[in-house]
This record gives C-alpha cells, sequence and structure tokens, in this order.
C-alpha cells in the first residue's frame, strides 16, 4: 500500500506542516477579514447613503498599523520557512549514502556495497544522506510524504538528506518536467525495519524484480529494468519513444547516420552501438538526442546479458 500521508513519515514532516498551516491560516484570515472589510465599506458609504462625498484625511495611527502589521507577518512566515529549511542543509554524519542518479526517464538508485535498485530502499529511523545525479536535464526528487525535494541538474552537485521515521512504502516522483515521458518518471520508497534492511542490504544478489530469474535472458531483463530503459521502450511492440524490443534481434533497420538513411541488421555490434553510442545511428522515424550513453553505466558481461534477454523477444 502506497502512502502520502503518514505525519511521521520523516523527520521534516513536522516542521513542514507547522509552516503550511501558518502560512494558510495566516492567508485565510487576511482574505476573510479584507472581504467582510471590503462588504462593510460597500454597504456603509454607499452612493445612496452619501451623495456628498467627502474627503478623509490620512490617518497615521491606522497607516502605522497595516504598515507594521504584514512585515511582521512576514517575517513569521520566513522564520518558519527558514527554520524548516535550515536543518535540510546539512547531513548528520552517520548518515548512510545512497546516490541517485536521474535520467530520462527513471530513477536509480546505488548503495554504499555497489548494490543498486530502481527503488529507493531505506532503514526505518536510520538517517539517509541522498547525492544527486543528473545524467541529462534538469530533474527533481521529490518524496511528498517524507516533505522534501531537490531539482537536480547537470553537472552541479546536491544531495537531500532525512530520517525515515515510519515502516512503509511511500510515492517518489520526478517534480521537474523532463520530456515526453515525465509523468512516467516515478518510483517507490520502501522503508524496512533494520532487521529486514540488513538482509535486503546483504544479500549478495541483485535488486528484486518481478522477472523470474530461471527464465532465459531474466539477467539481462533485470539490468534493464534497474536501468530504466522500459520506460522508453516496450517488449510487446508498443510504440513509445523509442523502438520496441519485440522481434527486433536479427532484423534489418532503417538508421540515419551522418545525415544519411543506411539499412543496417540489428546484431551484437549493432546493440553495443546503440547502448554506447545511442546518437551514432538513430532509427528512421525517432528522435535524436534523447537518450544519453550508457558506456560507463553498463559493463561489457551486463551488455552480453541484455543482448540474450532481446534474443529471446523473438520467439514471442
Amino acid at each position: 500500500m502506497y502512502s502520502t500521508t503518514a505525519t511521521d513519515a520523516s523527520n521534516f514532516v513536522s516542521t513542514f506542516n507547522t509552516s503550511y498551516y501558518f502560512i494558510t491560516g495566516v492567508a485565510v484570515i487576511l482574505i476573510l477579514g479584507l472581504t467582510v472589510v471590503m462588504l462593510y465599506f460597500v454597504f456603509r458609504y454607499n452612493k445612496k447613503k452619501n451623495k456628498i462625498a467627502i474627503q478623509n484625511e490620512g490617518n497615521t495611527r491606522l497607516e502605522i498599523i497595516w504598515t507594521v502589521i504584514p512585515v511582521l507577518l512576514a517575517l513569521a512566515m520566513f522564520y518558519f520557512g527558514w527554520a524548516g529549511w535550515k536543518p535540510m542543509s546539512k547531513a548528520p554524519k552517520d548518515a548512510i549514502n545512497i546516490t541517485s542518479t536521474a535520467r530520462m526517464w527513471s530513477f536509480s538508485f546505488k548503495y554504499e556495497n555497489g548494490k543498486q535498485s530502481p527503488d529507493l530502499i531505506l532503514p526505518v529511523n536510520t538517517p539517509v544522506k541522498i547525492k544527486l545525479i543528473s545524467l541529462d536535464v534538469i530533474h527533481s526528487l521529490y518524496i511528498p510524504a517524507f516533505r522534501v525535494k531537490s531539482d537536480i541538474v547537470p553537472g552541479r552537485e546536491k544531495m537531500m538528506w532525512f530520517l525515515p521515521q515510519t515502516v512503509g512504502v511511500f510515492s517518489l516522483y520526478c517534480a521537474e518536467y523532463c520530456g515526453l515521458r515525465h509523468s512516467y518518471m516515478n518510483s517507490t520508497v520502501k522503508v524496512l525495519s533494520k532487521e529486514d534492511y540488513i538482509t535486503w542490504y546483504a544479500d549478495s544478489s541483485k535488486v528484486i524484480t518481478e522477472a523470474n530469474s530461471a527464465a532465459p535472458g531474466s539477467e539481462g531483463l533485470k539490468i534493464m529494468i534497474n536501468q530504466g530503459c522500459n520506460a522508453c521502450h516496450s517488449s510487446d511492440g508498443t510504440k513509445i519513444v523509442g523502438p520496441s524490443y519485440l522481434n527486433l534481434f536479427g532484423q534489418k533497420q532503417v538508421v540515419i547516420r551522418d545525415g544519411k538513411e543506411v539499412t543496417v541488421t540489428v546484431d551484437e555490434e549493432y546493440i553495443k552501438r546503440s547502448i554506447y553510442e545511442p546518437n551514432y545511428e538513430i532509427v528512421k522515424g525517432y528522435p535524436k538526442d534523447l537518450m544519453q550513453s550508457y558506456k560507463d553505466v553498463i559493463s561489457a558481461d551486463d551488455l552480453l546479458k541484455i543482448i540474450e534477454y532481446l534474443k529471446t523477444l523473438n520467439d514471442k
């Protein structure tokens, strides 16, 4: 079950909610107060009751009041906002370190032992520091239940931290429009008990997915799921951002290379070029520059497993 409303999901919920309720309360009181005053003046000083206009002199006391009170309210809003933001800027020294890599259109999370996951797996009541990296455009990691959000800017080092306080499953989104499938760029945060997290973290196998580990090509499928390849490519023939994998291997493809149409065969070398140099050859009918190179992300061994998986889709 997904949750976005847990009142103690993270250590920042209470300070965020306090600031939000204070600012909302002030806004509601002001709009109601101003509306009441406006209606009073409309009826009290309408033309029927005051046929002759009267010039009123200024009121120094009133002017001081309506200047000082809004200033004090603005300073109070600033204080609540600053008090909530300040603790977010420095993570505790004992926080566990996780690297979040965002790309069009998926998140991946890498842990200190090298383990990777498409979901953010966390231990409860343990501070977490997340290093934020974008491989292409500006993204934004947003966990509503934790009241944390941070833009991820290419080429700029950024981080966020928080203390998950409730065991459960929570939604994680990209909150910055990042292209055609921005709305599909979401993941989950799974907060486990410390015992369950240690068991998961120590597991030497790769990330648990729905793929059947005994099926041919399943390891390649796991790699592609973890890297978010399914956000742009389907395995059932559906056309989305990129070409479908269905019946792809061994087929002829018309690609654009150096501005010219070229017919190529989808073999091991073609798949390698497509992953390591995605803009060298673009399949006709698809846009350029949407995919970034995975040369430093997918190893040669993982590439072979991906090819093995793609071969299995020819039988469907």
